[in-house]
C-alpha cells in the first residue's frame, strides 16, 4: 500500500527544509566596528513601523553606556547617545514611529529620543522610585504603557508602569510612575516582554526562576496575575510564540530552556510543553560546540519557535524547537570573533542582524559578498557589562508552576 504523509506534515517539512536553507545562506553583507572601541554591544533593535519599512533603523546598545543609531542597510551611523549615568539595559523603538527610541538605564531612569533631532536632549524621560534600579523594560504594542523591571534592593523588587503618551512640552519634567506590582516575584527582573499583538498582555522573568503573565488592565496585582510558570533557575531571556501568541517561553542563566502553553491554564491539561534543564547536553553541532544560549524567536511564517546559541569563538547556532525536543538548524561561522550577544532576524527579507564582545555589528543577508574579507581582531575585554550579570545559585523553594 502507498503511504502519503498527511498535507499538514509535507508543508512542515517543506517550510523547515527553506528555513534550513535561508538560513545556511546567509553571509555578511556589511561589517561595523565601533570606531575600535573595546565595548560589548548588548542589545539590538530595529524600527518596526509601517513607515520604516523603505528605511529601517537599527538600534544598539553598549557596555560603554552608549546607544547608537545606524541605517540598518549601509550601517553608517546616524546617532549617537552618550554621557548615560548608569548602565544600558535595553532599547525599543516605538511600534507605531520610526523616530521615537526607548531606552532603560540602572539609574532608575527610562529616556525617549527623537531621533529626527540632532541633539542629545531626550524628548520624554521616566522616573522611578528613589531605590529604583533598572535592569530590564519594555513598551507595550500600542506605545501606551511603559514598564521596567528592577533589581532587588534589600526585600523590594518592583514592576514600574508609565504612562508613554508624550507631552507637546519636550521640556516638560520626568514622568512619574503610574504604579507598581510588587508582590510575585522575590529577586531581580531580569526581562520584561509585552505580547505582540495584546497591549495588556506582559510577561516577566526573574532571578527567583519564575515567569509571570499578568493582564495590566486588572484593577489590582492579584487579579493581573493569570499564570506564573517555574523554569527552576534564573531566568536571562523570555519571548511569546505560537498562533496568536499563546504561549510563552524562556531561557536561563545556566543554559535550560522552558516553553509553555498558555491555554491550558484553566484545563486540567499540564501547561509545560518542553522543559530542558541544559541545553548544552541535548543539542548535538558537528565539528563544534554549543556554549551558551543569546535569546529565541517565533517564525510567524513557519508557524515554528526557534533557540539561537553560540560558541566563545564567534560561532552562531540556531535551534529548532518542539514538544519532542530540540535539533540544530544549522550554523553560521567566521563572522564574530568573539561571545555574540545580541541579534535581530528579519523576517520580511530574511536578514540577519548581530552583536558580539568584539565590537562588531554584522548584517547578514542570504547570497551577499563581504566587500572587505579583512577579520578585525578580537577585542574581548573584562567590560562593566560584567557587573550586569550576577553569580546565581540554584532555587531551593521557588514556586511551582
Amino acid at each position: 500500500m502507498l503511504f502519503l504523509p498527511a498535507l499538514g506534515t509535507v508543508f512542515l517539512t517543506t517550510t523547515m527544509e527553506k528555513i534550513e536553507e535561508q538560513f545556511g545562506n546567509l553571509r555578511i553583507a556589511k561589517r561595523c566596528a565601533l570606531n575600535g572601541d573595546p565595548t560589548y554591544l548588548l542589545d539590538i533593535d530595529v524600527s518596526k513601523s509601517v513607515e520604516a519599512e523603505s528605511n529601517h533603523l537599527v538600534a544598539v546598545s553598549c557596555s560603554n553606556k552608549s546607544i547608537k543609531v545606524y541605517n540598518r542597510e549601509t550601517l553608517h551611523l546616524l546617532r549617537e547617545y552618550s554621557g548615560h549615568p548608569g548602565l544600558l539595559n535595553g532599547v525599543r523603538f516605538a511600534h507605531t514611529s520610526e523616530n521615537m527610541l526607548f531606552s532603560a538605564c540602572s539609574d532608575g531612569t527610562i529616556k525617549c529620543w527623537d531621533i529626527r533631532l540632532a541633539t542629545q536632549e531626550t524628548v520624554q524621560s521616566f522616573r522611578g522610585y528613589p531605590s529604583n534600579i533598572f535592569i530590564s523594560f519594555d513598551i507595550n504594542c500600542s506605545d501606551l504603557i511603559v514598564c521596567a523591571g528592577t533589581e532587588k534592593v534589600e526585600e523590594d523588587t518592583f514592576m514600574v508602569f508609565w504612562d508613554a503618551r508624550s507631552n507637546t512640552n519636550y521640556a516638560c519634567a520626568a514622568k512619574e510612575p503610574l504604579g507598581t506590582y510588587s508582590e510575585t516575584h522575590n529577586d531581580d527582573i531580569t526581562k520584561i516582554r509585552f505580547h505582540p499583538i495584546k497591549p495588556n498582555l506582559v510577561v516577566s522573568g526573574s532571578t527567583d526562576g519564575l515567569v509571570n503573565v499578568f493582564d495590566i488592565n486588572k484593577e489590582n496585582e492579584d487579579d493581573a496575575l493569570i499564570a506564573t510558570c517555574n523554569s527552576n533557575s534564573s531566568v536571562s531571556f523570555i519571548g511569546w510564540s505560537g498562533k496568536d501568541y499563546k504561549q510563552v517561553y524562556c531561557m536561563t542563566h545556566t543554559e535550560g530552556f522552558c516553553w509553555w502553553d498558555l491555554t491550558q491554564i484553566d484545563t486540567e491539561e499540564p501547561m509545560t510543553l518542553l522543559q530542558i534543564l541544559d541545553v548544552r547536553e541535548v543539542v548535538f553541532i558537528e565539528n563544534s560546540n554549543l556554549n551558551y544560549l543569546i535569546g529565541g524567536l517565533y517564525h510567524e511564517k513557519a508557524d515554528k519557535l526557534f533557540v539561537v546559541g553560540g560558541t566563545a569563538m564567534g560561532n552562531i547556532h540556531l535551534i529548532n524547537c518542539g514538544i519532542d525536543g530540540l535539533s540544530l538548524v544549522g550554523s553560521l561561522p567566521g563572522g564574530h570573533s568573539a561571545t555574540v550577544r545580541s541579534f535581530y532576524w528579519n523576517m520580511t527579507d530574511d536578514s540577519l542582524l548581530t552583536g558580539g564582545e568584539d565590537a562588531q555589528l554584522l548584517l547578514w543577508k542570504p547570497g551577499a559578498v563581504e566587500r572587505s574579507l579583512v577579520k578585525k581582531a578580537s577585542m574581548k575585554i573584562a567590560s562593566s557589562v560584567q557587573q550586569q550579570v550576577r553569580v546565581h545559585t540554584p532555587l531551593s523553594n521557588a514556586r511551582k508552576s
